[in-house]
């Protein structure tokens, strides 16, 4: 690759990031991101992708595939939208602010983890993939996957990107039915993401 070419890209680039930046900050404006809003995103992705290499625009295009491969964003995954698009315009809510535990409503001290025929709720952003690749490897370890927060979950676990800021996101309603039903009595657990992987050798 020339001089010339080398340059023509690094401009290519850097003006995509700009937009990007720009269609981020206007997509997070009002706290939630819409259907339509995360279908555009898409549109524009693939658009630029096909002009650029850049790892931020792959890696954000492959997320959101993912996050719609089933054509409906859910309220869970409208709220780890917004993280990841928090973290391209660098606001302070950005992801990336690891759980605090001392804030958090964790077991405490955690507890060994049942797999086979448990049900287990993901809840806020994983580091470890999409919600879809967390519920596979339930599924691989013999768990159930549940829909809800119902009596009969075993264990809610709680996204590396859940913040102490939890109880005001959309993910919120999700962990205080959590605490309530554990603090009526229900054997229902409520650990962290990271002693998941950890118990499940992920």
């Amino acid at each position: 690759m020339d001089l010339i070419t080398r340059f023509n890209r690094k401009n290519i680039d850097d003006r995509q990031i700009d937009t990007l930046i720009g269609i981020s900050k206007g997509l997070v404006a009002d706290g939630k991101v819409e259907q339509s809003e995360a279908e555009f995103l898409v549109t524009w992705l693939i658009q630029s992708r096909q002009n650029t290499d850049n790892p931020v625009i792959v890696n954000l295009l492959n997320k959101v595939d993912a996050i719609l491969e089933d054509g409906v964003l859910d309220r869970d995954e409208s709220a780890e939208l917004l993280c990841l698009l928090h973290k391209i315009t660098g606001e302070p809510s950005e992801i990336g602010e690891l759980a605090k535990a001392t804030s958090l409503p964790i077991d405490n001290p955690l507890p060994s983890i049942t797999f086979e025929d448990m049900q287990f709720l993901f809840t806020g952003t994983c580091a470890y993939g999409t919600r879809k690749q967390c519920q596979a490897a339930i599924e691989s370890l013999g768990g159930i996957n549940a829909k809800g927060v119902t009596k009969k979950l075993n264990y809610l676990v709680l996204g590396t990107y859940v913040t102490d800021s939890w109880a005001h996101e959309n993910y919120g309603r999700k962990i205080e039915k959590a605490m309530q039903y554990r603090d009526d009595g229900v054997p229902l657990v409520i650990i962290n993401e990271e002693h998941w992987v950890n118990e499940g050798n992920l």
